[in-house]
């Protein structure tokens, strides 16, 4: 089975690294996939509370919604940093980073 993306579709935007670990994808989220992380976590725990009120389980419920939340947003700005690197989001300031840093594929 072929797991690599860049076989069923092309880059539209420059490479940077055309397969990033883990660790290089966290460390180059951005402010906005912060943002973005931070958000759907807390709508997250919003709705599991306001869910929890008419059964009674808003502590259980609060904590199951933020969870679910945190995992989301973390794959949401895991993808938005992953996509930046392959090349298939806009990427003008990773480019200019990595070149300045004299970084190459």
């Amino acid at each position: 089975m072929n797991t690599d993306i860049t076989a069923s579709a092309k880059p539209e935007y420059p490479v940077i690294d055309r397969n990033p670990p883990f660790t290089k994808v966290v460390g180059n989220f951005n402010t906005l996939d912060y943002l973005r992380f931070v958000t759907l976590t807390g709508v997250s725990v919003t709705v599991g509370y306001l869910s929890g009120i008419k059964p009674g389980l808003k502590g259980p419920s609060m904590v199951t919604g933020g969870l679910i939340g945190l995992m989301g947003g973390f794959m949401y700005a895991y993808q938005n940093s992953a996509g930046r690197l392959m090349g298939f989001f806009p990427n003008e300031g990773e480019v200019a980073r990595y070149q300045k840093r004299g970084f190459k594929n």
